[in-house]
């Protein structure tokens, strides 16, 4: 364990570092984990860099809805990329400390980026609504100006969500314990190990993520149900069908993002299981940003298009290099 050296800092602890020890329990398991991770990692850094190329190339998928899966893309590329580096870091060093500072930044980054991606993933819903409930509107009223709007109003409110949860848990006292169970920075195993009294700061955070969570998933879960009446009045089943494979990628992304999270954050912290906290938070912080670009890509004939176009583009440069 790392020391507890005395210090004066604004929230008067007396812990300069934290020991994230989430992955600690089974060392001879690491060198396997930091192989899966890395790949993941890759993968994840490949797929989405891949869906931003692609629509920054093509025009024909300079569209709104694509707008906002290029920025979640991007999104999701820094949202792993907060965790992930310092996690496979660990795994290779012995001690497996981060800095207060560190730690603090790192929940601020993962905490505005998790915050900008619920609004961001409603964002979205709003734009499938639109596409369908008003195609003939659709263009007046997810303009550029819309577009715009609704990407720096994600990004507003998930700074706001962050700046106070960070303040909230890094004002508190650790001088027991600075030893964080999990494999990153997060808010529950943090006010677990806090020695001051937490129940201001839960209620804060329960409250302040909870509407960032719940009121941008309500408003999907509302943009849906309008959007499965819309569809229900369709009198072919071929026109059903179409108009429900454009909302299929976003509605799986959504189920498996909003379901990881709700469980994660809102509970009360007396019902939390540290180690199923760790599955769940390995879901929506690694696996989830991984699948993504997978799910839009094989959901998407468009993006499908697009990638055989390159691959193909790129088969005949190599045939004229040959010649």
């Amino acid at each position: 364990m790392a020391s507890n050296k005395p210090v004066e800092s604004w929230n008067q602890t007396s812990v300069t570092e934290f020991v994230l020890t989430g992955f600690s329990v089974n060392p001879e398991n690491w060198t396997l984990l930091f192989v899966t991770a890395l790949l993941v990692y890759l993968l994840t850094l490949a797929g989405n860099l891949t869906i931003i190329a692609l629509i920054w190339i093509d025009k024909c998928l300079q569209t709104p809805m694509y707008f906002f899966l290029g920025n979640l893309s991007f999104v999701e590329i820094c949202y792993t990329s907060t965790t992930v580096p310092k996690m496979l870091w660990n795994l290779l060093s012995k001690e497996k400390t981060i800095s207060f500072i560190g730690c603090a930044l790192q929940m601020y980054f993962f905490v505005t980026l998790g915050g900008t991606e619920c609004v961001l993933l409603s964002a979205m819903a709003y734009d499938r609504y639109a596409a369908i409930c008003h195609p003939l509107s659709y263009t007046r009223l997810i303009n550029q100006q819309m577009r715009r709007g609704l990407l720096a109003g994600s990004w507003a409110i998930g700074n706001f969500n962050s700046i106070v949860n960070t303040a909230m848990v890094f004002s508190l006292s650790y001088c027991n314990s600075n030893e964080i169970n999990h494999f990153f920075c997060d808010i529950p195993p943090l006010l677990r190990i806090s020695c001051s009294d937490t129940f201001v700061s839960q209620l804060v955070t329960f409250t302040i993520s909870g509407c960032v969570i719940i009121v941008p998933f309500c408003l999907t879960l509302l943009s849906y149900i309008l959007i499965v009446f819309t569809v229900l009045k369709i009198h072919t089943v071929h026109g059903r069908m179409k108009a429900f494979s454009t909302c299929a990628s976003h509605l799986t992304v959504v189920s498996i993002f909003f379901g990881t999270i709700i469980y994660t954050y809102i509970r009360p912290s007396s019902v939390h299981s540290i180690k199923e906290d760790h599955h769940v938070s390995v879901l929506y912080a690694i696996i989830t940003p991984m699948l993504n670009p997978l799910i839009y890509s094989l959901r998407n004939k468009e993006v499908q298009g697009e990638m055989r176009s390159a691959l193909l583009g790129i088969l005949e440069n190599k045939k004229h290099c040959v010649l």
